[in-house]
C-alpha cells in the first residue's frame, strides 16, 4: 500500500517511537513497545516525517493513529464503513492499543477491558468461556470478531499475544457489522486487529511470572521484505503454564500466530493463520445461589471450591485473508474470508448453595463440543459528489455458516462442599450419554447472510455528517436432538434493519452526534441444565428479536486530551426458566423485555507530559417490563449495576530515567441476583497498581522490566451476577495477583 506521511511533533512522539529502532527505545521511559510520553532524543528533532506501511485491514489508509499518551487509539474500525476518526463517526468507540496491552500485562481480552467504564466481565453459562457486559447487555467471546469477521477465535479464552489493538463500539451495531451469530451484541461489539510487521525489523522475547507460579515464555519477530518492503511477516508465540492467584487452580496456554501483508500500487493483501490449545484445571466455578435466600458473603478470592478432577479444554486453529483493490482512484473494491476448527471437553461440577452455611451441592456435567465455522463477505466503496455534497457509498455483502457438534453426561450422583471450606470429592459416575462423547454429532447449524447498502453524505466543507442506510439479513438455524439427530424445526427470518446517524462538527475540537440503529438477535437455545435442573425443551430454538436503540451525545479532542459524553436507550428480550408445575424441571423462554437508559462519560490522553490518563463514569437504569402477569415489572434487570467507574493513571517519575507508574480504580455498585431483586450483590472497588523499567543492556539490546498487582488490597468480592440469558450464577473476584514479565529486544 502506498506509504503514510505524518509530521510529528513532542506531543505525539510515542507513534514515533513504536516505530524507530531499538537505539531509540533504550532513551525513553516507557514501554519497549512503544514508549508514550517521553522527551525524544536529541536527534530525532532532525526526523520530520515517517512512514507508516503496515495494515491490519489490507486499507490504503492504514489503521488509525494512537492518540496522545498511546492508550487509545484516534479511531477504530466502524463494521463497513470502515476505519473512521472518532470525531467523525456518529457512534462511541474506544480502540485500545499494543501499548496499553502490553505495559498493562494483559493476558486475555478481559484484562483489556478492564480499562473500559461500559464494559464488565461475567463468565458463560455452565463453563469458563469469557462474556463481557456492554451497557448492560451481554457479548459473547463468539461474538467477538477479528479484523471484522465473526467466529474465528476461541470462545473460551483468547491470549492477548494474538491482538494489537481492542476496538469496542459501544451500542446495537446490526447494520454496521450483521447480526452476531450466537446471538449477542446488543449492547455493543468488539473487534481485536491481528498484528502486523512494522516499517523496522522487530526482535522480541518475553518471560514472565505470577502469584500461583505460572510462568511464561514468548517471543515476536517481524520482517519486511521485496522492493519498498511490500511484503511483511510477523511471526508470534506464546506458552503460559502453572498455577494462577486462585489456589490450586492450573491454566495451560500454548500459542502460535502469523501474520503476513503485502503491498502494491493498488492492490493490497493480508493474511492471519493462528493457533490455540489451553487447558484450565480445577478452574474455580461460579455459583447460584440459594432461590430467595440473601447472597452469602463472598469467599476468601485466594480460595477454591472446584473439584480437583474438573477441567476445561480447547483447541482451536484459525485463517483468515483480506483484500482491498483499488478500481479508481473513488472506488474500492474488498473481499475477506475465513475459516476456524474448534474442539473443546469440560468436566464440570458448578454448585448451588443450599444454605447461609455455604453448604453445596453439584452434579458432575462433562461435554464435549466440535465448531467448523466459515465466513466471508464482498463489498464496494465509492466517493462521489453531487454538487456542493459528498457522498461516500458502500455495499456489502456477508455470509456465516457454523457446524456445532455436542455430546453431554451427567454424573449419577451428588457432591457435597462448602463454598467457604471446600472438600475434595471423588469424581462420580457417569450416566448415559446424550450423543457420543468421543464423537459428538451435529447438535446446531446457523446459517446468515446479508447485503448492506449505506451513504454518508457531507454538507458545509464536511462539517456535517449524514449516514443513512439499510442491512437486508436472514438468520437461519437448526438445532438437532441428542441421540435421535432428528431436526427440530428450523428458525428461518428476514429482516432489514435500518440506520441513521448524524455528526456535526461544532468547532474544531468538539462534535455533536446522534443515531438510531437497530440490533438483530437470533433466538437462544435452550441448555440441557440450570443450577442442577433439568431442562424441558432442550435444543429449543426461541424467535429472533429486534432491538432499538436511541443515542446522542458530544464528544470532544483538545489534541491532548479527548472524551466523549453519551445517552441512550436500548431494548432486549429477557430469557428465563420456569419451572414446571409437579416437576423438578424447568422450561427456558422469553419472559419479558429489558429496557436499559444509561448515560457515558469516557476520557483519555495525556494533559501533562509525562501523564497519561483513561477512564469513564457510566450510569445505567436496566429496568424489566412486560414480564409474566407483571410479576417483576419495574424491577432491575439482573446483573446490572447502576454505576460504573474506571479510573487510570500513569505518571513517568521525574528524575528517573526510564521509570513509570500507574495505577487504576474500578468500582461497580451493588446489582441484583434475581429479577424479584430480593438478593442484593454488593458494590465492589478494586485498586491496581503497576511499574516499569527501561534498561539498555548493550548491544543494541532492550530490557523493559514490568511489574503490576492487581486488587493490591486483597478484596474479597462478587465479580458479576449472571451473564448468560435466564442465569443468576455468582462469579469470586481475582484476588491479588503479582505479575512480574520482561521483555528484551534486540
Amino acid at each position: 500500500m502506498p506509504a503514510r506521511h505524518f509530521v510529528f511533533r513532542p506531543h505525539v512522539i510515542a507513534t514515533l517511537l513504536a516505530l524507530q529502532t531499538l537505539s531509540a527505545h533504550a532513551q525513553s521511559p516507557a514501554s519497549s513497545a512503544a514508549p508514550t510520553s517521553v522527551q525524544p532524543p536529541a536527534e530525532a528533532t532532525t526526523l520530520s516525517t515517517v512512514n507508516v506501511n503496515a495494515s491490519a485491514d489490507a486499507s490504503a489508509e492504514g489503521v488509525p493513529d494512537a492518540y496522545a499518551g498511546g492508550q487509545v487509539a484516534r479511531g477504530g474500525r466502524v463494521g463497513i464503513l470502515g476505519n473512521l476518526d472518532t470525531m467523525s463517526t456518529p457512534f462511541t468507540s474506544t480502540s485500545y492499543t499494543s501499548e496499553l496491552i502490553q505495559d498493562q500485562q494483559a493476558q486475555s481480552v478481559a484484562d483489556v477491558l478492564l480499562n473500559d467504564p461500559s464494559v464488565r466481565s461475567a463468565r458463560g453459562f455452565g463453563n469458563f468461556q469469557e462474556l463481557y457486559v456492554v451497557r448492560g447487555f451481554p457479548v459473547y467471546s463468539d461474538d467477538i470478531s477479528y479484523n471484522g469477521l465473526y467466529g474465528m477465535l476461541p470462545r473460551q479464552y483468547i491470549a492477548s499475544e494474538f491482538f494489537e489493538r481492542v476496538e469496542v463500539l459501544r451500542g446495537a451495531n446490526t447494520f454496521l457489522n450483521g447480526a452476531a451469530p450466537a446471538g449477542s451484541g446488543i449492547g455493543g461489539a468488539i473487534n481485536l486487529l491481528p498484528k502486523r510487521a512494522p516499517n523496522e525489523p522487530l526482535n522480541r522475547v518475553g518471560f514472565g511470572l505470577q502469584t500461583g507460579g505460572q510462568k511464561s515464555v514468548n517471543f515476536d519477530v517481524a520482517r519486511r521484505f521485496g522492493p519498498d518492503d511490500s511484503v511483511g511477516l510477523r511471526l508470534i508465540g506464546a506458552r503460559r503454564d502453572g498455577g494462577t492467584g486462585v489456589d490450586r487452580e492450573e491454566r495451560e496456554v500454548s500459542a502460535l500466530g502469523i501474520g503476513l501483508d503485502w503491498r502494491g500500487s493498488r492492490a493490497r493483501l493480508s493474511a492471519d493463520v493462528g493457533y490455540q490449545n489451553s487447558s484450565l484445571n480445577a478452574g474455580r466455578p461460579s455459583v447460584t445461589p440459594l432461590a430467595g435466600a440473601p447472597i452469602p458473603r463472598a469467599p476468601n478470592a485466594s480460595s477454591n471450591f472446584a473439584q480437583p478432577w474438573t477441567v476445561a479444554k480447547e483447541r482451536d486453529t484459525f485463517a483468515t485473508l483480506r483484500g482491498e483493490y483499488d478500481i479508481t482512484d473513488q472506488v474500492t473494491a474488498w473481499a475477506a474470508g475465513g475459516v476456524r476448527r474448534g474442539s473443546e471437553f469440560n468436566s464440570l461440577a458448578n454448585p448451588t448453595i443450599t444454605n447461609a452455611a455455604g453448604d453445596t451441592t453439584a452434579t458432575r456435567f462433562d461435554n464435549a463440543r466440535e465448531d467448523r465455522i466459515s465466513t466471508g463477505e464482498i463489498g464496494l466503496r465509492a466517493k462521489v459528489r453531487t454538487g456542493s455534497v459528498g457522498h461516500t457509498i458502500v455495499a456489502s455483502a456477508t455470509t456465516y455458516n457454523s457446524r456445532s457438534a455436542n455430546a453431554f453426561v451427567r454424573g449419577t450422583g451428588t457432591t457435597l462442599s462448602n463454598i467457604y471450606s471446600p472438600t475434595d470429592r471423588v469424581a462420580t459416575a457417569l450416566g448415559a450419554q446424550s450423543n457420543d462423547m468421543t464423537n459428538p454429532s451435529l447438535t446446531n447449524k446457523v446459517e446468515t447472510s446479508s447485503f448492506a447498502l449505506a451513504d454518508t453524505l457531507s454538507f458545509y466543507d464536511d462539517r456535517v455528517l449524514l449516514t443513512l442506510g439499510l442491512r437486508r439479513q436472514t438468520l437461519e438455524q437448526t438445532s438437532y436432538a441428542y441421540n435421535t439427530l432428528a431436526p427440530a424445526p428450523t428458525s428461518d427470518t428476514t429482516k432489514t434493519t435500518p440506520v441513521a446517524g448524524i455528526v456535526f462538527k461544532a468547532t474544531d475540537w468538539m462534535s455533536v452526534y446522534g443515531n438510531y440503529i437497530e440490533g438483530l438477535v437470533r433466538g437462544p437455545i435452550a441448555p440441557a441444565t440450570t443450577g442442577g435442573l433439568a431442562v424441558a425443551n432442550v435444543g429449543a430454538i426461541l424467535s429472533p428479536y429486534v432491538a432499538k436503540q436511541k443515542e446522542a451525545g458530544l464528544k470532544f479532542d483538545s489534541g491532548r486530551m479527548g472524551g466523549s459524553v453519551a445517552v441512550f436507550e436500548t431494548t432486549q428480550p429477557i430469557t428465563g426458566f420456569e419451572r414446571i408445575a409437579g416437576s423438578t424441571a424447568v422450561n427456558f423462554g422469553p419472559y419479558g423485555e429489558q429496557r436499559n437508559r444509561g448515560l457515558e462519560f469516557s476520557v483519555y490522553g495525556e494533559p501533562v507530559r509525562g501523564v497519561r490518563v483513561l477512564g469513564g463514569l457510566t450510569l445505567l437504569d436496566a429496568e424489566q417490563s412486560k414480564t409474566q402477569n407483571g410479576a417483576t415489572d419495574g424491577k432491575d434487570a439482573v446483573g446490572v449495576p447502576e454505576r460504573q467507574l474506571n479510573l487510570g493513571a500513569e505518571w513517568d517519575i521525574p528524575g528517573i530515567r526510564n521509570l513509570a507508574v500507574n495505577a487504576r480504580a474500578v468500582y461497580t455498585s451493588k446489582q441484583f441476583a434475581n429479577a424479584a431483586n430480593t438478593q442484593t450483590v454488593p458494590s465492589w472497588t478494586r485498586f491496581d497498581l503497576g511499574a516499569r523499567y527501561l534498561i539498555d543492556i548493550g548491544n543494541n539490546r532492550t530490557l523493559t522490566l514490568r511489574a503490576r498487582i492487581d486488587n493490591l488490597f486483597d478484596r474479597n468480592y462478587w465479580a458479576s451476577a449472571g451473564g448468560s440469558p435466564g442465569s443468576n450464577y455468582l462469579v469470586v473476584g481475582a484476588p491479588r495477583t503479582f505479575y512480574v514479565t520482561g521483555t528484551i529486544d534486540f
